[in-house]
C-alpha cells in the first residue's frame, strides 16, 4: 500500500465537491438578489406555470449523429423544434455531472445511472459544460427550461469519499461513516479481491450495533439483493489516512455499495455546504431553472431502543430539504422531489420543502388499473391525496421514467400496515392489501404472461409504458406484434397520457414513450446488469430526430425496437402518437387544465371507469375527465353535484354533445380504452 502524498492529497481536495463548493459560496456574500423571492413556502402553483409539460431524457439512452454528444444532441434545433410543436415547456436533462468513483487516481464509471456525483464538471461520457449551457439557451429560444439534478442523500466514491476514507479535514464528516478500532476487525469479513468494500450481514450489522458503533438496520432494506445487498452498511479494506494511521471504516448507503450516504447533521455541516453548492452551480452555472432533488427522504437516521433505526419519516428530512429546497427558491428556481414514501411523509416533506413531488401516490394505481380493467385502487388512492392535504397541482404526473414500476407501496407496508381498507367487496389490512395488490401486478405484468419484463429485486418490475400496455393485452411474445397490434398499443398509451395529462399539475413523458419503446433483450445489456440491475432492460436507446443508424448509444446501451418511430417523423403523421399527443397537449393548455382544481373522484358502477371533475381556471366552467380502462365499451351516468347546468362541450372533438341539466346527470359513452375530455360551460342564453 502506496502512502498519499502531499500533491495526491492537494489534488484530491481541489477536484473533491465541497472544496468546490466552498470556492462558490463565497461569491455569495452581500447580494440583494436572496431577499427578492418568497422562498419559505413551496409555490407548486407558480412552478408550474413556468413549464407543465416536461420532456425528461435518459442521458446514456440518446442516439447521437457520429461525432456528437449527448449534450449537443439535446441542444439539436430540430429536436427542440419538434418538441416545442408538442407543446413540451421544460427539458429534465437527467443526472450528467461526474459521477462514478475515483480509485488509483484513475476515474470508474458510474454504477447507477450518474446518480453515484462525485464532481460538479459535466461527465465527458455526456460532452462539456458549454453544451449543457447550450441546451439552456436553446430551451430559451422555444419558451422552455432544463431541469438539472441534486442528490442530497449520497455521492459516489469520488475525492470526497477518499479523503474521508484517510481522515483529511472535514472530509469524514460528510458521510454516515465510523471509525472501528482494530481490535474489532476480526468481526469485518474480508474484503474480496479487486474490490474495496464488502456488504456487511444482518448478524454483523447487529454486533457493531450493540456495540455502539452503528445505529443498526434500518426499516427496510433498498434494492436487497441476497449475496449482493442483505443490509445499508459496508465496511472497507484498511485505508492509509493521510496521519499514517491504518483505518477501516463501516459506512452507510441506503442504495449501492458505491454510493455512501451522506450526514445531514455532522458539527462540519459538510454536506449542507457541498448539496446547496451544487445547487447553485446548476442555477447560476449551467443555467438549469429547475432542480429534482433525488432521494431527498434518506437525511436522517437515528437509533431506536427497540427494532430497527429511524430512517424515514425523520424530521430531519424535513429540515434539510427546507434549507435546500429554501436556497433554491431564493436563487430563482424551483424544486420537486422524487420520494416512494408514505403518504404521509410526501405531504409532510411537501410543507416547507420542494415545491413540486412525483406522483408516486397514483402511478401503481393507474398500471394496476390497466393491466385488471377496474380502476377501484386508482379512485382509491386519487381520494387519499385530498385526504392527505395534497394538491394534485403539486404532482409530477408521469409515463415512463428512467426506474423500474415499483410495487413496493410502502404506505400500506409501514405507517398503515394495520389500517382497515375496503377494496373489491371486501376488508383488508394494508399490509394484506398491499401483498395482494402487488402480486397482481407482479403476475400480469411479468412471468409467463409478459416474460419480457423482468422483477427488480423484490418489489418492483422493470418495463416500459409500451410493454406495461402488451403485457395488459396478453401479448406474450413482443415478435408478434403487427401493425393491427401497434394501433392498438397507441390508443391506450394516449389514454394513459390523457390520465396523467388532464388533471392539474406537470405532465412529463420521456424519449421511450415518444418512440415507442419496447423492453431490450437482457442477454443484450448483460454486461450493464452485473449486480442484478434488470432495469436496463426498459433503458434502450433511442433516436427522437432519426439522424442516425447506429445500433446503441454511446454508452453501449443497444437501440430498442422503437414501435412509433423517430418524433420528427410521427410529426408528419396525423395519426401518429406524437401528432395526437400534439394535440391533447394544445387542448390542455388552452384550457389551462393544469391550473384546475380537482373537486371531485366521482364513484362509478363500471369497473373500468374512472372520472376525473376538475374547476378550470378564470371561470372557464367545469371540466370532465372520462377514461375506461377497460376492454368493452361502456356507457353510465354520473351525478355532478353543485355543477350549473350549461352546454356539454367535447374539448377534443369541439362539438356541443348536449346540456347538463338540473339534476346534474351527465352521461358517459365510452368505446374500450377511449378518453373524453368535457367542459361544462355554464349556463348560457337560450336560443328563441
Amino acid at each position: 500500500m502506496t502512502s498519499p502524498s502531499k500533491d495526491d492529497i492537494e489534488n484530491l481536495v481541489s477536484s473533491s465537491m465541497l472544496h468546490q463548493a466552498r470556492h462558490f459560496a463565497e461569491s455569495y456574500g452581500g447580494q440583494g438578489r436572496f431577499w427578492q423571492r418568497p422562498y419559505a413556502e413551496p409555490r407548486p402553483r407558480s412552478a408550474s406555470a413556468i413549464a407543465s409539460v416536461w420532456f425528461t431524457a435518459y442521458p446514456p439512452s440518446v442516439i447521437t449523429r457520429e461525432g456528437d454528444s449527448v449534450l449537443k444532441t439535446l441542444g439539436d434545433p430540430q429536436l427542440w423544434s419538434a418538441l416545442s410543436s408538442i407543446g413540451v415547456r421544460g427539458i429534465h436533462v437527467g443526472p450528467t455531472k461526474r459521477s462514478g468513483g475515483l480509485k488509483d487516481g484513475a476515474y470508474t464509471p458510474t454504477i447507477d445511472g450518474n446518480f453515484d456525483r462525485i464532481g460538479f464538471d459535466i461527465d465527458p461520457a455526456f460532452g462539456t459544460t458549454e453544451e449543457f449551457v447550450a441546451i439552456s439557451r436553446m430551451a430559451a429560444a422555444f419558451n422552455a427550461i432544463v431541469i438539472d439534478d441534486v442528490i442530497p442523500s449520497h455521492t459516489g466514491k469520488g475525492a470526497d469519499f477518499r479523503l474521508a476514507e484517510m481522515k483529511h479535514g472535514a472530509y469524514p464528516g460528510l458521510y454516515h461513516m465510523v471509525d472501528i478500532p482494530e481490535e474489532e476487525w476480526s468481526h469485518l469479513p474480508d474484503v474480496p479481491e479487486g474490490r474495496d468494500a464488502v456488504n456487511l450481514g444482518a448478524e454483523t450489522v447487529d454486533y457493531f450495533r450493540d456495540k455502539g458503533f452503528i445505529v443498526g438496520q434500518l426499516q427496510r432494506v433498498i434494492f436487497f439483493e441476497p449475496g449482493v445487498k442483505e443490509t445499508d452498511w459496508s465496511a472497507t479494506a484498511p485505508v492509509e489516512g493521510v496521519d499514517g494511521k491504518l483505518r477501516r471504516w463501516v459506512y452507510l448507503h441506503y442504495f449501492k455499495e458505491g454510493q455512501p450516504s451522506l450526514n445531514w447533521l455532522d458539527p462540519t455541516f459538510a454536506a449542507q455546504q457541498m448539496i446547496i453548492g451544487d445547487a447553485l452551480h446548476s442555477i447560476d452555472q449551467l443555467g438549469a431553472r429547475g432542480l429534482r432533488l433525488d432521494a431527498n427522504g434518506f437525511l436522517g437516521v437515528e437509533r431506536r431502543p427497540d427494532g430497527p433505526a429511524w430512517s424515514e419519516s425523520h424530521p430531519l428530512s424535513l429540515t434539510g430539504n427546507a434549507l435546500l429546497a429554501g436556497m433554491v427558491r431564493k436563487a430563482g428556481g424551483f424544486s420537486f422531489q422524487e420520494l416512494n414514501l408514505t403518504v404521509d411523509d410526501i405531504a409532510a416533506m411537501s410543507k416547507g420543502g420542494a415545491d413540486l413531488s412525483y406522483d408516486f401516490i397514483t402511478r401503481p394505481a393507474y398500471h394496476h388499473a390497466l393491466l385488471t380493467g377496474n380502476t377501484e385502487w386508482l379512485r382509491m388512492m386519487l381520494r387519499t391525496v385530498h385526504e392527505f392535504g395534497i394538491d394534485p397541482a403539486s404532482l409530477i404526473h408521469a409515463l415512463q421514467n428512467h426506474d423500474e414500476l415499483t410495487t413496493e407501496l410502502v404506505h400500506f407496508w409501514t405507517l398503515h400496515a394495520d389500517d382497515i381498507y375496503s377494496f373489491s367487496g371486501q376488508t383488508w389490512q394494508g399490509r394484506t392489501l398491499r401483498m395482494h395488490l402487488r402480486d397482481v401486478i407482479r403476475e400480469r405484468l411479468s412471468g409467463a404472461n409478459a416474460p419480457y419484463n423482468l422483477p427488480f429485486v423484490t418489489n418492483g418490475i422493470a418495463c416500459t409504458t409500451a410493454s406495461v400496455i402488451t403485457a395488459a393485452l396478453g401479448i406474450a411474445d413482443l415478435d408478434t406484434i403487427d401493425d393491427e397490434a401497434v394501433a392498438l398499443i397507441r390508443k391506450i398509451h394516449l389514454l394513459l397520457v390523457m390520465y396523467n395529462a388532464f388533471q392539474p399539475g406537470i405532465f412529463a413523458l420521456s424519449g421511450w414513450d415518444l418512440v415507442g419503446a419496447l423492453p431490450v433483450r437482457p442477454e443484450d445489456v448483460e454486461h450493464l446488469m452485473g449486480d442484478g440491475d434488470t432495469r436496463w432492460i426498459e433503458r434502450g436507446a433511442y433516436d427522437l430526430t432519426g439522424q442516425s443508424d447506429a445500433g446503441q448509444s454511446a454508452e453501449g446501451v443497444p437501440r430498442a425496437r422503437a414501435l412509433y418511430g423517430p418524433v420528427t417523423e410521427q410529426l408528419t403523421q396525423p395519426d401518429s402518437f406524437a401528432s395526437q399527443l400534439k394535440r391533447l397537449l394544445a387542448v390542455r393548455e388552452a384550457y389551462g387544465l393544469a391550473a384546475s382544481r380537482q373537486v371531485l373522484i366521482p364513484g362509478t358502477d363500471t369497473p373500468g371507469l374512472l372520472v376525473m371533475v376538475h374547476e378550470l381556471p378564470d371561470g372557464r366552467g367545469t371540466q370532465v375527465t372520462a377514461l375506461n380502462f377497460g376492454s368493452t365499451a361502456l356507457q353510465e351516468v354520473i351525478t355532478l353535484p353543485q355543477v350549473t347546468p350549461g352546454p356539454v362541450v367535447d374539448m377534443i372533438g369541439e362539438t356541443i354533445e348536449g346540456d347538463l341539466q338540473e339534476d346534474g346527470a351527465l352521461t358517459i359513452t365510452l368505446d374500450a380504452y377511449e378518453g373524453l375530455a368535457l367542459r361544462i360551460v355554464g349556463t348560457l342564453p337560450v336560443l328563441a
